[in-house]
C-alpha cells in the first residue's frame, strides 16, 4: 500500500505543478499515470510543439515545460506509479480513499486530485482501406519528434490548429509538405491560416482543398496516396513517405466515469467558487478534466486550480491547523530532501 497526503491521478503539467504547491504546504504527493513517463500529452503527443501562453515564457517547447516542472518539484520528492491506470476507488470509514490501478497497485490518501487532462484518448482515424496495414509503416497519428520527417515527403490531413501548426513547422524540415483539408475554410487560428497561405505562395506547402485522401498504396511501406478533389472529382496520386491524419482526439474518462462523480459532457463538474472539489468530498478535479461555468482549457488555468486545490486539501488534512501563506520570495523553499532555497535578505540602506 502506497501512502501519501495527496494522490494525484494524472502526471501532466497541472498534476506536476500541484506537487510544487503541495510541497510548499509540507504535503507529500504521489502521482498515477497510464503513460510510462510524466508530462501527459506534452510528453507523449507533442514534446517538440511550441507553447506561447505560459507566463514568463514567450515560447517554450512542451517537452521543455515538462522538464522544467520536473526540476521544480524535485525538492518535494513525489512518488510515481507510471504505466498503470487508476481503475477503482474505495472510500474508507474514516473518509480517506484507496485507489487501485489496473495492475493491482493500491494507494491510500485522505485527498484525491484528478488531473487527468482529457482522460484516456484515442486519435480519430479516417475510414480508409489498408489504414491498419500502414500504421507505423508511413502512417502516424501524432508527431513526437519532427526530425523523423527531415528531408521526407509528408502529407498532413486536417483543418484544425494541429494540422496547420505542424504543416508550418515541417515546411522547414521536410523535403515536401502537402496539406489536405475537406473544406476551403480552416478551423485554426487566423494567423496560422495566413502563414500556410504564405508558405503555399512560396512553394513550401502544397495545398489541396476541398479534398480528401481516398486511397493508400504501397507494398511493405506506404508509397503513395490518392487525393480526390471534392469540387471537380479529379483524383491525384501523391508520392509520399509519410501520411499524418490530424483529426483530433476522442477523449474518454475511462474508469473514472464510474466513480460516482457528477459528469457533464465527458468532464467532471466541480465547484469553482472555492476549491475545485467534486460532488464527493475529498475528491478534486483540476485542469482540462474538469468543467464549470466559464471554464477555459488552458495550462495556466490548471496551475491556478491546482494552487487553490492544495490550500483546500491542507485544511481537510489538518482541520485544526491554521496555515498562513508566505510568498516564496519571503519564505524561500525548503524541500523534503533537505535542500533550501532561501529568500534573498533585505538590504537596508541608511539615508542621511
Amino acid at each position: 500500500m502506497i501512502k501519501t497526503d495527496i494522490l494525484i491521478i494524472g502526471a501532466g503539467p497541472t498534476g506536476l505543478f500541484a506537487v510544487f504547491e503541495a510541497g510548499l504546504l509540507k504535503l507529500r504527493c504521489h502521482l498515477i499515470d497510464a503513460l510510462t513517463q510524466p508530462g501527459g500529452q506534452c510528453s507523449e503527443i507533442y514534446p517538440k510543439k511550441p507553447i506561447y501562453d505560459i507566463p514568463g515564457f514567450p515560447e517554450v517547447l512542451a517537452g521543455e515545460l515538462v522538464d522544467n516542472l520536473m526540476e521544480q518539484i524535485k525538492p518535494f520528492q513525489p512518488g510515481f506509479t507510471l504505466g498503470e491506470r487508476a481503475e477503482k476507488i474505495d472510500k474508507l470509514d474514516d473518509g480517506t480513499f484507496v485507489v487501485t490501478t489496473n495492475k493491482g497497485t493500491k494507494h491510500h490518501a485522505p485527498v484525491v486530485a484528478i488531473a487527468g487532462g482529457l482522460g484516456s484518448f484515442e486519435p480519430r482515424k479516417p475510414i480508409l482501406t489498408d489504414l491498419v496495414k500502414f500504421e507505423d509503416k508511413g502512417i502516424a497519428y501524432m508527431i513526437k519528434d519532427p526530425e523523423v520527417y527531415r528531408n521526407k515527403r509528408v502529407l498532413i490531413a486536417g483543418g484544425g490548429d494541429s494540422a496547420l501548426d505542424w504543416s508550418i513547422f515541417l515546411a522547414n524540415v521536410a523535403e515536401e509538405v502537402y496539406l489536405v483539408h475537406r473544406r476551403n475554410e480552416f478551423r485554426g487560428a487566423l494567423d496560422s491560416v495566413e502563414k500556410v497561405q504564405e508558405l503555399k505562395n512560396l512553394g513550401k506547402i502544397k495545398l489541396f482543398t476541398p479534398a480528401e485522401v481516398i486511397e493508400l498504396n504501397g507494398r511493405e511501406q506506404l508509397e503513395n496516396v490518392v487525393v480526390k478533389m471534392s469540387d471537380t472529382g479529379k483524383e491525384i496520386t501523391v508520392y509520399i513517405d509519410n501520411f499524418i491524419p490530424l483529426f483530433g482526439l476522442s477523449p474518454k474518462l475511462g474508469p473514472i466515469a464510474d466513480w460516482g462523480l457528477e459528469i457533464e459532457k465527458n468532464a467532471i463538474k466541480v465547484d469553482n467558487t472555492l476549491d475545485y472539489q467534486t460532488n464527493v468530498p475529498g475528491i478534486y478535479a483540476i485542469g482540462d478534466v474538469n468543467t464549470y461555468p466559464g471554464k477555459l482549457k488552458l495550462i495556466l488555468c490548471g496551475f491556478h486550480e491546482a494552487t487553490l486545490m492544495c490550500q483546500s486539501a491542507y485544511q481537510r488534512i489538518h482541520p485544526n491547523k491554521k496555515y498562513v501563506m508566505k510568498y516564496t520570495t519571503v519564505g524561500g523553499i525548503t524541500g523534503f530532501d533537505g535542500s533550501v532555497k532561501e529568500a534573498p535578505k533585505a538590504v537596508v540602506k541608511a539615508i542621511d
